[in-house]
């Protein structure tokens, strides 16, 4: 059974039942002589629901519904609404009239004059305006909860498509520039080039089945870097002076991929391709329940300037963040000779899109 309509027979058994115990307390009070005063009561609300039913349709899906698409205009439809309202109130009136009173009063004479009754209208339009008013702000609190929803899923969907195309933009970046090392490699005919091709595969296959993981152990990013410094190694050989601390106490911790990679090769690319003379790079990656703490430092020429210009890498990077985690910080430090890198993320702060 449909959901919706399983709701609206709800909601019409509620009513019934609450208006057939309200009408069963007035003649069970003032006709104490009816014995079957219970079924009095159900029969007459059975009467009267189906008139209020469709008074109450009417509004919520033919008057309501013109409004809030604007295919008619308000002062159109609330003299429809309200010619609709005195034709519920009179039907309202005839079965009163021709039933409840019949069946209450059988000696009485009932006259048709008693249906324009102004204190059986007055009664009639607050029954049918309790019970439409309650649907109506019922469909009116659903819509607003689909309209809600709507919003939600659509800023979801961004956010992930978002965040696919920073990851799609820092794979090709990184692959560029590792492609950019064994090019060199190849032209000065250095038999390290084999052995960075086979580095580059590893590194290949994390990008395309690690890479598009929402998150992957801290084991696997750290062995990733370790791969990539590696690489980068070779290249620079002597040239390059490199440490990399690590104090992790959990190796399955989850984090999101490529973010710490993303700093280090930022250092190799800006750093030390930049530097014409020897030049040192310092890691060092702290975990501890959940929080983690990222440290790189590169040494670069002075250029003449210390203003932080975030290129693709970072600020991708700084996007990613943002979009991940809810408890992040990131410090960056552009001086005249070296650029630092500080991270902190509480790694339990992830947020789901």
């Amino acid at each position: 059974m449909n959901k919706r309509f399983l709701l609206h027979i709800l909601f019409w058994l509620a009513y019934c039942i609450q208006s057939t115990l309200h009408e069963y307390t007035w003649v069970h009070d003032n006709f104490a002589q009816q014995t079957n005063a219970f079924w009095l009561a159900l029969k007459f609300n059975l009467c009267l629901v189906p008139i209020i039913m469709l008074f109450t349709y009417l509004v919520i899906y033919v008057f309501t519904d013109q409004v809030l698409t604007a295919r008619r205009k308000l002062y159109i439809v609330i003299p429809q609404v309200i010619l609709a309202m005195l034709v519920t109130i009179f039907l309202q009136n005839l079965v009163n009239n021709y039933v409840v009173t019949a069946s209450l009063y059988p000696k009485d004479q009932v006259t048709f004059a008693n249906i324009f009754d102004p204190y059986n209208g007055f009664m009639a339009l607050l029954d049918t305006g309790y019970v439409t008013g309650l649907a109506l702000a019922l469909k009116l609190f659903r819509m607003q909860i689909v309209t809600l929803r709507n919003k939600r899923d659509l800023v979801k969907d961004k956010l992930e498509t978002e965040l696919k195309f920073l990851k799609n933009q820092i794979n090709p970046h990184f692959l560029f520039n590792t492609l950019n090392n064994i090019y060199s490699l190849a032209r000065k005919k250095s038999d390290c080039a084999p052995e960075m091709v086979m580095k580059l595969s590893k590194l290949l296959r994390f990008m395309l089945y690690e890479s598009g993981k929402d998150t992957i152990p801290i084991a696997d990013e750290i062995r990733i870097i370790e791969d990539y410094v590696e690489l980068e190694k070779i290249r620079y050989d002597k040239r390059l002076t490199l440490s990399f601390d690590k104090q992790i106490d959990d190796m399955r911790q989850r984090i999101a991929p490529m973010i710490l990679l993303s700093f280090v090769e930022n250092a190799f690319k800006h750093g030390a391709s930049e530097t014409t003379e020897n030049t040192c790079i310092a890691i060092k990656i702290v975990l501890q329940k959940g929080r983690l703490t990222f440290f790189i430092n590169n040494s670069q020429e002075y250029n003449g300037a210390n203003e932080v210009q975030e290129k693709i890498g970072l600020s991708n990077v700084r996007r990613q963040l943002e979009l991940m985690y809810r408890e992040f910080n990131l410090g960056i430090d552009n001086l005249a000779d070296n650029f630092n890198v500080n991270l902190q993320i509480n790694l339990n702060s992830y947020a789901t899109i």
